[in-house]
C-alpha cells in the first residue's frame, strides 16, 4: 500500500483488518416467475448463478482458484475479463522488520505500563519498537487477459453460474442464432487456467485477446498462438519491488485461425476454443525471490497443451471433488432458490430460504480449496483474489482476528490438507519471529505481532495503538496442537513441535510478574485494536493474551507428552500456566477485557477478543464453567449483534458455543444482507475480506457438530430455521467423521467413523429417549455407559462405523462416511474370468449411478487366490468409447492374502440419475493365479 494510502487508513482508524468503514449497501430485484437453471437444479443448488454479467463490478465477478493462481470471471458478453492474481506476486522483497532500539527501551516501557502512564508508553513504542519499515507490504494483483468479442447487442438467454461441484464458471448465451459458453476453471493437478469457448454453429468464435497490469510490464507474442506479459512487483515502505512474473495465453482451436502478434491474440471463425493460462514467480521464499518464473510458466504451459480438454477438466474435477465431496448438507429447499444469487441476498431478510445458509457454508470450503493447498502461500487477507496494487490493509495476513478465522473450518469441514500452508508460515515465522524476539525483547524463541505478509514480517507496524500485540506467534502455534487433535498425525506433530516450543519460551522469557497482583503477564501489549482508555491500548496481561497463552502452554506441553521429549520444558510451561491471570467476572456480569474492570471507549467495538475463551478455544464452556459462560453471553449481549463482515461471523461462532441456535441463526441472517455480503457471496468488512466467509462456514458447523469439550455434541445450536436436514463427513477432534439427519428438529440417526482406537462420548438429544446403537463394521452392540442422560460414552476402535438412531429408522447410506453421498458401486462384484485373461488377472464389472457431473475415485482391494502376489495393476475400461482421462498407477499394501491397490479412473460427466457400467482387469505381471475376488469401494 502507498504511504498516501496506509496514512489515510491509519486516520480512519483502520491500521488492522478489522476497522471499520461505512457499510454501503447494494440492491437486486426479484425476477417474477424466476426458476433455477438446469445446471444449477443439477449441482443440488449449490451453484452461485446470475442472469446477466458483472459488468464493470469486481464484485459481481466470481472467483475461481487452484491454490496458487486466481481469477475473476465477470462473463460479459462483449468483453470477457479474467483478472489473474499469483499467490507469491507481492510488493517489495525480502527485508529484516527487527528494530535493535527495542531491547534497550523495554525495561522503561514495562516500567510505565505498570505505573499506568499508557500514554507515555505508547509514545516510546512508537519511538523504539516499531518495525522496519514501519508498515508491511501488500499482496499485487498479475494484471488481465481480456477476450473481446465486439458487440453484445441482440444477446438474450444469458445465464452465468459457479458450480461448486466442479469449481467451473460457466457462461452461456446467445447471439444471432448461435448458443455461445464459456467455461473456466483453474486446474490445481496441472496447474493452469483453462479457457473453453463452444458454440453450437460452426466457425462462429471470433475474438481478439490482450493482456493488460497496473504493474510495470512488458506484452509480446513468444509464438504465432500465444501472448505474454512479464512484469515485476511493485515498490512500496521504500523496498523496491523485486518479484517477477510471467503470464502466459495460448489458444488452441477447432475450425478457424489463429494467430499472435504485438501482445495480440486473434482467433477468427472458430468452433471451439481452448485457451491456457500460466504464470510463473520468481518468488522462492520469504528470503528468495530469483526463481525461474518463465520458465515455471512456460514449462507448466507447454506441459498442459499436451493434454486434452476433456481430460484437463476431469483431472482438474476429480482433484477437486476429492475435497469437496467430504462434506455434504441439506437444510431443507424453498421457492427464493428459484432466484438469482444477488436477489436471494437481498431478500433473506423477509425470506425463508434455508438453502442460502447452505450455500454459504459449502462457498466457504470452495474458497478454502481454491485458495490454499500444500505448498501454495496460506490464503490472505483476501485469499488470493486482489485488483489493487493498494489493497485495503495490504490484503496481507492479519493475525490477531482474520488468518487464524481463515482456517477454522479447514479441520472441521474435512480439508485439513488445506490447512498446511499456515504451518510452513509458521516455521517461517520462527526465523524472523527469532530475530525480533532478540532485538527488541532480548529473549530467545520467536514472536511474531498482529500482522505479516509474504516476507514473514514479524515486528510491530502501523502504530503501538493496533501493533503492540506480543501473542500473534502464540495464537497461530496453538493451531499446531489443534490440528493434531483432528488429525492424530505424530509425524506432523513433530515436525512442527519446535515452532511451538520455540513460541511458548519466548513467553517463559519475557512474562513479568504484575506488582500488585503478582501473575505472570504480557507487558506491554493490548487487546486487539480496542483502546481501554482515550487514544491508547496498551496495557499489562489483558484477557485475550492469557487466554491464548494458556493454551500454547498447556498445547506444547502435551506435544512434548506425545513425543517423549523436553521433560524439563514441560513442567516450566506449566508451572507459568498455573500463573496466568485467571479470568474474571466484571461489574456488569460480563468477562473482563482486562485485567481492571474497565468499560470499553466503544462499547460495540468490533473485536470481542476476550471471548477466545470461548471460541476458539474451550476454556468458557456450558457445562465445566457456567459462571464464565453466563459471563460470555452477557458480554455478546453487551456488544451487541452487529458489527463488520468477519465480526458478525465470529459471533455466529459464539451463539453456536453458548448452544443458541436461534441466535447464531438470527447471525447469519445479519451476515447475508446487501451492506456485509456482495453479490458474489464475498464478505464485505466492507470492503473485502474474506475471513467473514471462512468465519460463516465454521459458525455453521460449529451449530451442527462441536468437539472442543473432549466429546462430540450433535446438533447442539440447531435452529428452528433448519427443522429437517442433513449433514455428512463433518469431522470431530479425536478423530471423528460425523453424518446426522433430522426430521421436525428431533435427529433421526448419528453416524460416526473412528480413525483411532479409544474412548468416544457422544452428546445428542436422541439419548434421552428411545434409541438403538450399533457398530455397523461387525454388527455388534456396543457396550456403553451414561455419564449424563444425553450422553452415551463406548470404547472404538479404528476404522469402524458406528450409527445411533430412533427406533424404526431406515439406515441412511448418504450419511456414511465411508462412502461418497453423491456415487455408488452395485452391485458388489467378484472376479470373473476374461475372454483374453491377462497374466494372473481377471476382469470385474460395475454399474455405476451418477447424480453430479464429473467423475469418480476409487479404491480397489484385490485378494488374491493360491497365493499373494506383489505388483499388482489395474487398467479400467468405459464403454461407448469414452475416453479414460487418468490412470494413476497403484500403491500397494499387502497383509497376507489381501493386496490393496489405491489406484483412481476418472470418467465424463453423466447425467443426473443417469447410470453407466464400467469395468476394470487386475493382473499381476508374470503370474499365473487369477485373484479369488476384487472389490471396489469409492473414496
Amino acid at each position: 500500500m502507498s504511504e498516501v494510502t496506509r496514512r489515510r487508513l491509519l486516520g480512519a482508524g483502520a491500521a488492522g483488518a478489522g476497522a471499520a468503514l461505512v457499510p454501503a449497501g447494494w440492491t437486486a430485484i426479484a425476477r417474477a416467475g424466476s426458476a433455477a437453471p438446469p445446471q444449477v437444479l443439477a449441482a443440488g443448488d449449490l451453484a452461485l448463478w446470475y442472469d446477466e454479467g458483472a459488468g464493470a463490478d469486481w464484485l459481481r465477478a466470481l472467483p475461481i482458484g487452484n491454490g496458487r493462481l486466481g481469477a475473476m470471471v465477470f462473463g460479459n458478453v462483449d468483453t470477457e475479463r479474467i483478472q489473474l492474481n499469483e499467490d507469491t506476486v507481492w510488493a517489495g522483497g525480502p527485508y529484516d522488520s527487527a528494530n535493535t532500539r527495542g531491547a534497550a527501551n523495554i525495561a522503561e516501557i514495562r516500567r510505565r505500563v505498570f505505573a499506568d502512564q499508557w500514554q507515555s508508553a505508547q509514545d516510546l513504542i512508537n519511538q523504539t519498537m516499531m518495525g522496519s519499515p514501519g508498515g508491511q507490504l501488500a499482496y499485487q494483483p498479475v494484471g488481465n487477459l481480456r477476450l473481446a468479442f465486439g458487440s453484445a447487442s441482440g444477446a438474450s438467454q444469458y445465464n452465468r453460474t459457479l458450480d461448486l461441484t466442479t469449481a467451473t464458471v460457466t457462461t452461456t448465451y446467445v447471439l444471432n442464432g448461435a448458443r455461445y459458453q464459456r467455461e473456466v476453471f483453474a486446474s490445481a493437478p496441472d496447474q493452469v487456467i483453462v479457457i473453453r469457448l463452444t458454440a453450437d454453429r460452426a466457425n462462429s468464435i471470433t475474438f481478439n485477446a490482450t493482456f493488460d497490469s497496473p504493474q510495470r510490464t512488458a506484452v509480446s507474442s513468444p509464438d504465432g498462438a500465444t501472448i505474454a506479459i512479464d512484469g515485476i512487483s511493485g515498490s512500496m515502505e521504500g523496498i523496491t519491488g523485486q518479484v517477477r512474473f510471467l503470464a502466459l495465453a495460448n489458444a488452441a482451436v477447432t475450425g478457424g485461425t489463429v494467430s499472435s502478434s504485438g501482445g495480440t491474440l486473434r482467433v477468427s471463425g472458430a468452433t471451439s476454443v481452448t485457451v491456457l493460462i500460466s504464470i510463473g514467480s520468481s518468488y522462492v521464499n520469504y528470503r528468495t525471490v530469483n526463481g525461474d518464473y518463465q520458465g515455471i510458466a512456460r514449462s507448466r504451459l507447454n506441459a498442459a497443451r499436451t493434454v486434452g480438454v476433456d481430460q484437463l477438466r476431469s483431472r482438474h474435477i476429480a482433484d477437486y471433488q476429492a475435497l469437496f465431496n467430504r462434506v455434504s448438507i441439506d437444510l431443507g429447499r424453498t421457492a427464493a432458490a428459484d432466484q438469482p444469487t444477488d436477489v436471494r441476498i437481498a431478500q433473506h431478510a423477509n425470506a425463508n430460504d434455508p438453502q442460502l445458509s447452505a450455500l454459504l457454508f459449502q462457498f466457504g470450503r470452495y474458497l478454502l480449496i481454491s485458495s490454499s493447498r500444500p505448498g501454495t502461500q496460506p490464503a490472505n487477507l483476501q485469499g488470493i483474489w486482489n485488483e489493487l496494487m493498494a489493497p485495503s490493509w495490504d490484503s496481507k495476513y492479519t493475525i490477531n482476528a482474520n488468518l487464524p478465522m481463515n482456517y477454522w473450518p479447514a479441520d472441521t469441514t474435512n480439508l485439513s490438507e488445506c490447512f498446511l500452508p499456515v504451518f510452513d508460515m509458521i516455521r517461517d515465522l520462527a526465523v524472523t519471529g527469532a530475530r525480533v524476539a532478540q532485538a527488541q525483547y532480548g529473549a530467545g524463541g520467536w514472536v511474531t505481532h498482529h500482522n505479516t505478509d509474504a516476507w514473514r514480517g514479524a515486528s510491530v507496524v502501523d502504530g503501538a495503538l493496533w501493533g503492540m500485540w506480543q501473542t500473534g506467534g502464540a495464537w497461530l502455534s496453538t493451531l499446531i496442537w489443534e490440528h493434531y487433535l483432528f488429525t492424530g498425525d505424530v509425524d506432523f506433530l513433530r515436525a512442527n513441535y519446535p515452532a511451538l516450543k520455540g513460541a511458548a519460551q519466548f513467553f517463559l522469557d519475557t512474562l513479568v510478574a504484575h506488582p500488585t497482583l503478582g501473575y505472570l503477564v504480557t507487558n506491554p501489549s493490548n487487546s486487539p485494536e480496542l483502546p481501554h482508555h482515550a487514544n491508547v491500548s496498551v496495557c499489562a496481561g489483558p484477557t485475550m493474551d492469557n487466554q491464548i497463552l494458556r493454551d500454547l502452554f498447556e498445547g506444547a506441553a502435551r506435544a512434548s507428552e506425545v513425543l517423549g521429549v523436553d521433560t524439563t520444558f514441560r513442567g516450566q510451561v506449566r508451572a507459568a500456566r498455573d500463573r496466568l491471570p485467571p479470568m474474571r467476572v466484571g461489574s456488569r456480569g460480563n468477562i473482563q477485557e482486562w485485567l481492571a474492570d474497565w468499560v470499553e471507549t466503544e462499547r460495540t467495538h468490533r473485536h470481542v477478543s476476550h471471548l477466545y475463551g470461548l471460541h476458539p478455544s474451550n476454556q468458557i464452556t456450558k457445562r465445566g464453567t457456567p459462571t464464565l459462560y453466563e459471563a460470555a453471553r452477557r458480554t455478546l449481549e453487551l456488544r451487541g449483534d452487529d458489527g463488520t463482515g468477519w465480526s458478525l461471523a465470529w459471533k455466529i461462532n459464539y451463539w453456536a458455543r453458548l448452544e443458541d441456535g436461534a441466535r447464531a441463526h438470527k447471525l447469519i441472517r445479519d451476515l447475508v444482507r446487501t451492506d456485509r455480503l456482495a453479490p458474489n457471496m464475498f464478505d464485505l468488512h466492507p470492503p473485502f475480506q474474506i475471513d467473514g466467509n471462512f468465519g460463516a462456514t465454521s459458525g455453521i458447523a460449529e451449530m451442527l457438530l462441536q468437539s472442543h469439550n473432549g466429546e462430540l455434541h450433535v446438533l447442539p445450536a440447531l435452529p428452528s430455521a433448519w427443522p429437517t436436514g442433513r449433514v455428512a463427513g463433518l469431522r470431530g477432534r479425536g478423530g471423528y467423521t460425523v453424518g446426522t439427519a433430522w426430521t421436525s428438529g428431533q435427529i433421526d440417526e448419528i453416524v460416526v467413523r473412528a480413525d483411532r482406537d479409544g474412548t468416544m462420548r457422544l452428546r445428542a438429544r436422541l439419548f434421552t429417549g428411545s434409541h438403538t446403537l450399533v457398530d455397523v463394521t461387525d454388527g455388534t452392540t456396543p457396550a456403553t455407559t451414561r455419564p449424563e442422560t444425553d450422553v452415551v460414552q463406548l470404547a472404538v476402535r479404528a476404522g469402524h462405523t458406528y450409527r445411533a438412531a430412533r427406533p424404526g429408522v431406515t439406515a441412511s447410506p448418504t450419511l456414511s462416511p465411508t462412502t461418497s453421498p453423491t456415487q455408488s458401486f452395485s452391485p458388489t462384484p467378484t472376479a470373473t474370468s476374461s475372454p483374453t485373461p491377462p497374466p494372473g488377472g481377471a476382469r470385474a464389472t460395475y454399474a455405476i449411478t451418477n447424480s453430479w457431473s464429473g467423475g469418480f475415485q476409487a479404491e480397489v482391494t484385490v485378494t488374491a487366490g493360491s497365493s499373494a502376489i506383489r505388483g499388482w495393476t489395474v487398467a479400467w475400461t468405459f464403454p461407448n468409447g469414452q475416453v479414460i482421462n487418468q490412470i494413476w498407477s497403484g500403491t500397494h499394501t499387502q497383509s497376507g492374502a489381501n493386496v490393496t491397490v489405491t489406484n483412481a479412473a476418472y470418467n465424463g460427466a453423466l447425467a443426473a440419475g443417469a447410470s453407466t457400467t464400467f469395468g476394470f482387469i487386475a493382473s499381476a505381471t508374470g503370474a499365473n493365479n487369477p485373484p479369488a475376488s476384487i472389490t471396489c469401494t469409492t473414496t
